[in-house]
Formats: C-alpha cells, structure tokens, sequence
C-alpha cells in the first residue's frame, strides 16, 4: 500500500463520460444512465483498501441521504485484478450485496476511466452539479484509519448541501488520500506521459 493524495482534477471539469460493467446487475451503465436529477458523485474505491473500509459503512448513509436529495452515487473500481484479486468483479458485487449498496458498483477493466478522471487513490470523490460540471473533488472528511477522528463526512457534506442550495464551491478543499490505484504494468499515469 502507498498512500497517495488525489490529484484534485480542476473545478469546472465537466464529466468525462463512460460505459461499465454493473457488477451486480450484469449489465453496462452509462454515466447518462446514473446521473442524478441535482448532482451525481462519482467515488473510486475498491475492497480491499483501508481508507475505503474504514469509512464504507458511513460512507453508504451519505450515499443514501444524497439519494434523497436527487444526486446519484456511483462506485468505480479500477484497480488490477492480477495484483489484487480481492478487487475482482465477483468480490465487487459479494460486497455490493453484502452491505447492500444504494448505488451502482461498476469495474473499470482496462483503467481509462480512472485515467480521464485523474483518479489516484482509493477512495477519491468526484461532486458534478446538474450539468455534470464539478464542483469538489477531495475527501469525505479528515478521519482515517488509526487518527482517531470521528468519521462525519462533513467536507463531502458541506460541498453538497452548497451544491443544493446553488452557492459557489468550497474555496479551500482537501485531496483525498488512501492506497494508490493498483495500475495494470505500464498503465500508470506516468508511464503514459
């Protein structure tokens, strides 16, 4: 595990589109498909990671409130299944069902979504407004494993509710940080440039 920050993609991006496979489903879905009516959140993350665990269980409350809210969740894995099998579509969906998820889980095979997204580590948030415009990218909050801080979720909170209530952005954000994205050999961002 290397822990890694997200590389905070530019407020304003639009949403870069995608196809994937819904692990539990079975079936393709489209960011068309998933966005939500006010806003959709994408979220990187895996199984296996520490940062995700240590925060999944509040982390699918929020999914749930933001629900209620008219903004969509959706979960992107693109870690390589060769390094960590543990991150395999069949384990993706197993825990999926198991903690009965209130948004799509879908796998990034070959990575080129997590690449268009600038995606670094697990977990790593991606707020868009209704036009699919983002308006934070960063952390759920300040808490990690071993630091003691309760897990509120309050900085994703705060860039939605902004969100809501049709406000400007956070002005100071905070990248995410976990374990960086298991790339497939030569498919790191560096090795691409």
């Amino acid at each position: 595990m290397a822990l890694t920050e997200s590389y905070m993609l530019p407020l304003g991006t639009h949403a870069p589109a995608f196809e994937l496979p819904n692990t539990v489903l079975g079936i393709f879905q489209s960011l068309d498909d998933i966005k939500g009516k006010k806003g959709t959140l994408v979220v990187f993350m895996c199984n296996h990671c520490p940062y995700v665990i240590h925060l999944l269980d509040e982390f699918i409350k929020s999914a749930q409130v933001f629900s209620e809210q008219k903004i969509n969740t959706v979960a992107i894995s693109s870690n390589s299944i060769h390094s960590h099998p543990q991150d395999a579509p069949e384990e993706m969906k197993s825990l999926a069902l198991n903690k009965n998820f209130p948004f799509p889980y879908l796998y990034d095979a070959t990575q080129e979504v997590a690449h268009k997204y600038q995606a670094a580590c697990t977990p790593d948030f991606y707020l868009f407004d209704d036009a699919l415009k983002l308006c934070y990218r960063g952390r759920y909050d300040n808490s990690r494993p071993g630091n003691d801080f309760p897990i509120t979720g309050q900085d994703l909170h705060k860039a939605v509710d902004l969100l809501l209530n049709k406000e400007a952005p956070i002005e100071k954000q905070y990248p995410s940080m976990g374990c960086n994205i298991k790339w497939h050999e030569g498919n790191r961002p560096e090795d691409r440039a």
